[in-house]
């Protein structure tokens, strides 16, 4: 099945507990209000609870079933912070059928021998540690549904390496490594893992790295969600362990 032609039913997630982080801006946000609008219950997660709250007053406003907010910095939270949230979640929902751990930051791109410590630190923490162990917490939570999909996002500079992005491609080349070990270890379960590099897309996070470029010529958020909705769909239930392509070449 073609992923980025993928065409989903009306309810294609309808059903479904979807966790989604950073929730409140760029593709986490439109993987949000898709999600909620093809029936899933989603799970905001993000650190500024302004932006929360609109994503979940418009996915109300268009008919989506009543999100939850988790209003958490993963530049300053902790393994503790996960495993509560997790257990929460198993609380109020009793199973979790999607994660997708779309937060990451940037920094700022500069020569290998320009790379500072504390902005290595920042970047591994949210890009990598916390990605982790965010999704470690949430393992007992998944097993409980019944086809759980874990997706990490990727990018074209973890794949490839690429001069000056320093630290975040590392943190991305990291990430693969990460999706396809976890792969490996829970392919036998209910539990698949999976990668999508979104491409170039008109974020904030696009913005900082190519402050001159054409936004007009970038794709929206919205356009690269075929490829989010496959994998947290049961059409999905066989792929695992893949890096996939939102806008491939």
């Amino acid at each position: 099945m073609n992923h980025v032609s993928f065409k989903p039913a009306a309810n294609e997630l309808d059903g479904k507990v979807i966790l989604i982080t950073g929730a409140g801006d760029g593709i986490g946000r439109q993987a949000a209000l898709t999600y909620a609008k093809l029936g899933a219950e989603t799970i905001l997660l993000g650190k500024t609870v302004k932006k929360l709250t609109a994503v979940y007053d418009q996915i109300v406003a268009e008919g989506g079933k009543e999100p939850a907010i988790i209003p958490l910095d993963m530049k300053g939270a902790t393994v503790k912070n996960y495993k509560d949230m997790a257990l929460t979640i198993e609380s109020e929902f009793g199973k979790l059928d999607g994660l997708l751990n779309n937060a990451s930051i940037l920094n700022s791109l500069n020569p290998i021998d320009h790379i500072y410590e504390d902005a290595f630190d920042k970047v591994m923490k949210v890009n990598l540690k916390a990605t982790l162990f965010l999704t470690q917490a949430l393992i007992p939570v998944l097993k409980k549904a019944d086809k759980s999909s874990v997706i990490f996002t990727s990018s074209g500079v973890g794949k490839k390496g690429r001069a000056f992005w320093g630290e975040y491609a590392i943190s991305k080349f990291a990430t693969e490594g990460l999706m396809q070990t976890m792969a490996d270890e829970f392919g036998h379960t209910n539990i698949r893992t999976n990668c999508i590099n979104p491409g170039a897309t008109k974020t904030t996070m696009r913005s900082k790295a190519y402050p001159s470029e054409d936004v007009s010529l970038l794709k929206l958020p919205e356009d690269i969600m075929p490829t989010y909705v496959y994998l947290m769909s049961d059409q999905s239930v066989d792929v695992n362990g893949e890096s996939l392509d939102a806008q491939p070449k």
